[in-house]
Order: structure tokens, then C-alpha cells, then sequence
């Protein structure tokens, strides 16, 4: 009696954490839910003959039939001292409906399935290119002079973190890596896709409306694997046009004297032998151009220009904007949306603000003061012998409160 009591206590346990889990995974805020698609390619992999929800089905099917037929065996045949059962070891028609019953689930399954990969494979239509590089452990987005979708981009634009996609309109990704294998996923808009060093691989992507949809790496590449995430952002056609203006406008120097003014001083002392920022120009008039080929493995590092217009950093792993900020932003109708992301931390921003409201300035603050605390970059970062002298991601540049201040104030100028 108190082993049957026991086996019900476990089986009642069982379920419940199955239940729970299913229903934690079910979320409607669950902003990677891949059952919640945002774009036709998303669609494609979740709805129709072969889609995640048709094998879903179709798996449970199979296996409520192979729990009661496993419960009633096990309850019907359970040893209370009666004979052997016949065994039907030798019977061939057993053993061949047995072999062909699996065979047509899987065919049902297969050849549907098989036709998708065809189609989500199919990239002839779009409209706009992305290059997309992965390396430890943050993705990099290059976008070359190109007509996307209607929209002249003149210049080449890279930036990180974030993806900025027209909505409605089909985008080829060309997705690599720098140094190890990673694998680029943003559930709500397409499948998986492999970033391999030394090799190019196409993803479509487009989104329907307007918002925030993130994704993160899905391949273990070392020590902050968890945390490289990733982020498109789909606006509106003239809003995509405001974007690739601002990340084209010419560059403006903070007014001498400004704390910002010192800042970029100090930006191009500590920061700019690895990051970029575009039009930048040093005390002699020529251009500032960084080297991080020279200092870090992967040979790059993301670029900063109009740092300030982005939601969050490092990966995509540190928030920009205060929790009050974001969840407005991501709440935003998709109507209001471009117009709120488009501010970036001067979200909300009145006439006569000094600084902007919606910064979270900890965060940052934080990160320059002493960046591997933050995101574990070089398990031994005091022994570069291994790496030829380059760092591992960025280092601990050893910054006073006075330069982070500085380099702060100049970061948010670049708005």
C-alpha cells in the first residue's frame, strides 16, 4: 500500500512540474515565444503540413498512445504469480505493422518538412542585405551602400547589438564568424542559422509590424555564451529612413569646452585603438580610425557611433534605457513605436534637458569602470601568452570616475 502511495505522490509530482514547465514556456509575454510568429518566414516554420505545430501534434499523439499502451501492459500484466503471457516473438505480422507503422508517421513528418527547408532556404526575393558577423560575444551588423527596399543607404552603415529592418520587407542576411561557431536565432522571425568562421550562410528575415524582437546565440562559444544576445528592430519605411540618416549625418563635435569636449579627448586616448566612431577626428585633423586588429583576438570591436540611439550594450546584454523606459518602448502600438526608439535614451526628452531622462547611467557606469566584472570575457586575463599579447574581449581599462564621467558625457553627445 505505501509503494502504490509512493508511486502516486511521484506521479502527481511528475506532472505538476510538466505542467508548470509547458505553461512557464507558454508565456504570452515570453518575448522569444517561437509560437508567437512576427514574419512570414516565422510563419512558415510554425503553421501547415510539417510545421513545429503539426509534429507537436502529432508527437503527443504518438506518445499519449505509447503511455496507454505502456499503463494498461503494465497494469494487465503486472506479476501476481499468473503464467507467462503468450509471446508473440516470431509473429510476423505483428512485427511488420510494427515497422511500417513508424516508417508512415516519420514519411508524413518528413516529406513536409523536407519542401519547408526548400522554401525558408529561398532567398531570390529580398529586397535588402545585412551582413551579419558573430564573435566572442557580441554580433556586428554591416550594412553596405545599397537601394533597401525603396530606402538609398549611401554609405556603409555597421553598427551592433541591434538589427534595424524595414517593415515588410525581405531581407537576405549573409551571416559569419570571426572566431569560433555561433549560431544566430531570433525565434519570431526565422529559424537557427550557423555563424562558421570562413563560411557564408543566407537567412531571409522580415517582420510585419513594427517592434522589438530578440534572439540570442544558440551555440556554446565560451564564457558569456549566455550572454550574447541579439535584437531586430522593424520600423516603418520612413522611419528606417530617419534611421539611416542619423547613422549617416555628418559628424558633430561637442562644444569646446563641455564636459563632452573633454570626454572625446579621452575617448580617443582610451577607447579608439579599438572602437570606431564615424567622422572622428583627432587634435592634428586627421581621422581617428581604430586598429583593434592590433589588440584583440576577434580583430574588432563594436562600433560606437550614436551609441546613445541604442537600447542596450555589450551584446545586447545591458540595458540603455531605464526599466520605466523600456517597458514603455516595448509596450509601445506599433504606430508609436519608431518615433519612441528613434529618441533612444532621450526618450521622453523635454525642452531644456540636460541629460537625458531615460539613461540608465548605472549600467554604463558600471561596464567602463570594469567590464570583465560584468561579462566574463578571458578566463585568465593577467596571462595574454596563450592569445599572442591580445585581449579577449574588451579589458579593465583601469578608468577613474573623472574619465568615466568624461567618456559618458561624450557618448551621449553622439545622439
Amino acid at each position: 500500500m505505501s509503494t502504490l502511495s509512493g508511486m502516486r505522490r511521484r506521479t502527481v509530482v511528475a506532472l505538476t512540474v510538466l505542467a508548470a514547465s509547458t505553461l512557464v514556456g507558454c508565456a504570452k509575454d515570453a518575448p522569444q515565444d517561437l509560437f508567437r510568429p512576427a514574419g512570414p518566414n516565422a510563419r512558415n516554420i510554425d503553421e501547415g503540413l510539417g510545421g513545429q505545430r503539426y509534429i507537436f501534434y502529432m508527437a503527443g499523439v504518438v506518445a499519449l498512445l505509447v503511455l496507454a499502451a505502456v499503463g494498461y501492459i503494465v497494469v494487465k500484466y503486472k506479476d501476481r504469480g499468473q503464467d507467462i503471457p503468450e509471446q508473440t516473438h516470431g509473429n510476423p505480422k505483428l512485427e511488420i505493422a510494427l515497422t511500417i507503422l513508424p516508417a508512415i508517421i516519420l514519411a508524413t513528418v518528413a516529406v513536409p518538412t523536407v519542401k519547408k527547408v526548400f522554401d525558408l532556404a529561398d532567398t531570390t526575393d529580398a529586397a535588402c542585405i545585412v551582413n551579419v558577423t558573430g564573435q566572442q560575444w557580441w554580433w556586428e551588423y554591416d550594412y553596405p551602400a545599397q537601394n533597401c527596399g525603396g530606402i538609398e543607404i549611401s554609405e556603409p552603415i555597421v553598427t551592433s547589438g541591434e538589427m534595424v529592418l524595414p517593415v515588410g520587407t525581405p531581407v537576405v542576411l549573409r551571416i559569419t564568424s570571426r572566431d569560433v561557431i555561433h549560431s544566430f536565432w531570433i525565434p519570431r522571425l526565422n529559424g537557427k542559422r550557423d555563424a562558421v568562421p570562413g563560411r557564408l550562410h543566407t537567412l531571409r528575415m522580415e517582420a510585419d509590424t513594427p517592434g522589438i524582437y530578440v534572439g540570442q546565440c544558440t551555440e556554446f562559444c565560451g564564457l558569456s555564451h549566455a550572454r550574447m544576445r541579439e535584437a531586430a528592430i522593424a520600423l516603418t519605411m520612413s522611419d528606417f529612413q530617419t534611421w539611416v540618416d542619423n547613422q549617416t549625418a555628418d559628424y558633430s563635435a561637442p562644444e569646446a569646452g563641455s564636459l563632452a569636449a573633454t570626454g572625446e579627448s579621452t575617448f580617443i586616448a582610451q577607447c579608439s585603438k579599438c572602437h570606431q566612431v564615424n567622422g572622428l577626428t583627432g587634435p592634428d585633423g586627421k581621422p581617428v580610425l581604430a586598429e583593434p586588429d592590433l589588440y584583440v583576438v576577434s580583430g574588432v570591436a563594436p562600433n560606437l557611433t550614436n551609441l546613445a540611439t541604442r537600447t542596450a550594450f555589450a551584446g545586447w546584454t545591458f540595458d540603455l534605457l531605464t526599466e520605466s523606459c523600456r517597458e514603455e518602448l516595448w509596450n509601445a502600438s506599433p504606430a508609436d513605436f519608431g518615433a519612441l526608439y528613434l529618441q533612444g535614451v532621450w526618450m521622453n526628452a523635454k525642452a531644456g534637458d540636460t541629460s537625458p531622462p531615460c539613461f540608465d547611467e548605472a549600467a554604463l557606469r558600471s561596464w567602463l569602470r570594469n567590464a570583465p566584472a560584468m561579462k566574463p570575457m578571458f578566463a585568465d586575463p593577467t596571462n595574454l601568452s596563450s592569445t599572442g599579447g591580445l585581449y579577449r574581449g574588451m579589458p579593465n581599462l583601469n578608468l577613474n570616475e573623472n574619465q568615466i564621467d568624461q567618456l559618458i558625457a561624450y557618448l551621449l553627445e553622439r545622439k
